[in-house]
């Protein structure tokens, strides 16, 4: 009901102020956020209920009229055609009062005599030397645990060509032929992230490597330092 309030509500607000443009056969799809970005939005009816949805809407008995306050807001922005709009107040980021139950990470070093990034075990190309549709190719790198820094606008790993002489991202974590594994050495202690390429049908004949990145911090208070290392050239045909 929250959801068709707001469409109503937007689709009004779009015909009344799009001189012509919008009429009663426009369609509102809402494509919203998910996961605890603002937890459940009940309607005002709902919320007197609290029950499982209503009690999760954390916001108050109002959230739902506050949407779509502003969603009218940017809606009659389109409408007319305005590139600017007032923003508003930022939600309270809450990081600080949330249960951790898993401890921070709190410092890692690699092995004597190498550098997190290094190559620990790189590229074995099959027999003839060159990778065909359908095989896998690995190498993996020494490297600490990759929760220092999460890269949800980057990634951990990526498949990069040859063009050039430049080597371009061909593949990487938006892609379910790449595998990236992170573990321990239960003897040394030492952490290793392992890249695996399953190449699909679809891979283009060159030259590729495998590269990785990850963050590590020297203490628990010092700030994030940054690498990245490369595998060894493969040929695909």
């Amino acid at each position: 009901m929250a959801g068709r309030r707001l469409r109503e509500a937007v689709k009004e607000t779009l015909t009344s102020n799009g001189n012509g443009e919008f009429d009663d056969e426009t369609h509102v799809v809402i494509a919203g956020l998910t996961n605890t970005y603002s937890q459940y939005i009940a309607t005002f009816e709902e919320y007197k209920q609290q029950r499982y949805e209503a009690a999760s809407t954390l916001y108050g008995p109002h959230t739902l009229s506050a949407y779509i306050q502003e969603f009218n807001k940017l809606a009659k922005a389109m409408a007319q055609g305005e590139n600017i709009v007032p923003k508003g107040p930022s939600p309270p980021d809450l990081s600080s009062v949330q249960l951790k139950l898993l401890l921070d990470p709190f410092g890692d070093s690699p092995p004597p005599g190498v550098n997190f990034g290094d190559v620990k075990q790189d590229i074995h190309p099959p027999k003839g030397g060159s990778f065909n549709k359908g095989d896998r190719a690995s190498a993996t790198f020494w490297s600490p645990t990759p929760r220092y820094d999460l890269l949800t606008e980057g990634t951990y790993a990526v498949v990069e060509m040859l063009q050039r002489e430049r080597w371009v991202p061909a593949y990487d974590d938006d892609d379910f032929s790449l595998f990236f594994k992170w573990g321990v050495d239960n003897s040394t202690f030492y952490g290793s992230a392992t890249i695996e390429w399953e190449l699909p049908e679809d891979a283009s004949p060159g030259v590729y490597r495998l590269r990785h990145f990850g963050s590590t911090k020297k203490t628990k208070d010092s700030p994030n330092t940054y690498f990245t290392g490369a595998s060894s050239a493969f040929t695909v045909s």
